[in-house]
């Protein structure tokens, strides 16, 4: 049971992933950051539910109720005390945590979809008569694209091109998907935060390097990003692809950056991608054979219980047998 410490200690060695996938073409860091945050918020998540169990089946109701050995089971060193508690707290905080980060989403969303449907709007783009400066993609009912009239004032009729092609992005792609599943891994290991912000940025700059391909214009764009980060109001929504989200500065600076990549960004994506299999598939592997180990143990404890019994019942047996036999030779 000593390796199931490896993935709660796991996705401290995923930071560097961060600064490796910086690098990196946008599509594939996000493939990336967002596979090894989900691998390893899964596998440190099991390894807190086994020692919860493990901690839970020395008590005696669970298992008598199971029908196993809880003696037999701290002779096998299974679990002990601290790690049962702070196993248990933490799984606990974990999951309602996890439930409000959803609550929250869903809370989000169906208020935005009341306001697009008091619009009275049915086409992709929503234009928001009197609203604050915003502008964002909602992925969800068919994909719908929220703009206010005060944003498009802010922009030159380029620049609005630039604008929504960016939403448009956002939900060709699906960005939303990689958004909501390294959100729910954060949420699940706190320290998997640098890669949920990590692909928030890389989800951006996508979208960007997408528009730019599109507009044929890097400058416009970087001009159309810069201006709208500076109209819109900044509300923090859960589920909002916006292109006023991720580190504005870093986006416009990558955006009016025409030189060449550096020679080493193929080695230092090869290094993150092997680094994020690595870690990976180590923490997956403790996870599982964490859980057998403990199946294993409390299988051998359940045995051993029912062998007791039995062993006590033919014990038994044998008093009641002689007199029953003495009783008819009488």
């Amino acid at each position: 049971m000593d390796g199931v410490v490896i993935p709660l200690l796991l996705p401290l060695a995923a930071w560097p992933l961060t600064r490796l996938a910086a690098g990196a073409p946008p599509r594939l860091a996000v493939w990336l950051l967002t596979s090894a945050a989900v691998t390893l918020a899964s596998a440190s998540t099991a390894a807190l539910a086994v020692l919860t169990v493990a901690g839970l089946s020395l008590l005696p109701p669970v298992a008598q109720f199971g029908e196993w050995s809880p003696q037999d089971l701290r002779g096998m060193d299974i679990a002990s005390v601290p790690w049962e508690i702070v196993s248990g707290a933490v799984l606990g905080l974990v999951l309602v945590s996890t439930g409000i980060s959803v609550q929250r989403k869903h809370r989000w969303l169906r208020g935005v979809m009341r306001t697009i449907a008091s619009t009275a709007e049915s086409t992709e783009l929503v234009v928001l008569a009197d609203a604050p400066p915003v502008a964002f993609a909602v992925p969800f009912h068919g994909g719908r694209i929220v703009v206010s009239q005060a944003m498009l004032a802010a922009l030159t009729p380029g620049e609005r091109c630039a604008l929504l092609t960016h939403e448009r992005a956002h939900l060709r792609h699906r960005h939303h998907v990689f958004l909501i599943l390294v959100s729910l891994a954060a949420s699940l290991n706190l320290l998997l935060w640098p890669l949920r912000s990590a692909v928030a940025f890389q989800v951006e700059r996508w979208a960007d390097e997408v528009t730019c391909a599109r507009v044929g214009d890097r400058r416009l764009v970087a001009s159309a990003v810069g201006k709208a980060a500076l109209a819109a109001r900044t509300t923090g929504a859960p589920l909002a692809l916006a292109a006023t989200g991720g580190s504005v500065p870093r986006r416009v600076a990558a955006l009016l950056d025409t030189r060449p990549r550096r020679p080493g960004w193929r080695f230092a994506t090869v290094t993150g991608a092997m680094l994020a299999i690595a870690i990976t598939a180590w923490s997956a592997q403790a996870s599982v054979e964490a859980a057998a180990d403990l199946h294993t143990r409390i299988e051998a404890a359940s045995l051993s219980h029912h062998h007791a019994h039995r062993s006590d019942g033919v014990i038994g047996e044998r008093p009641d047998a002689q007199a029953a036999t003495r009783a008819h030779l009488q």
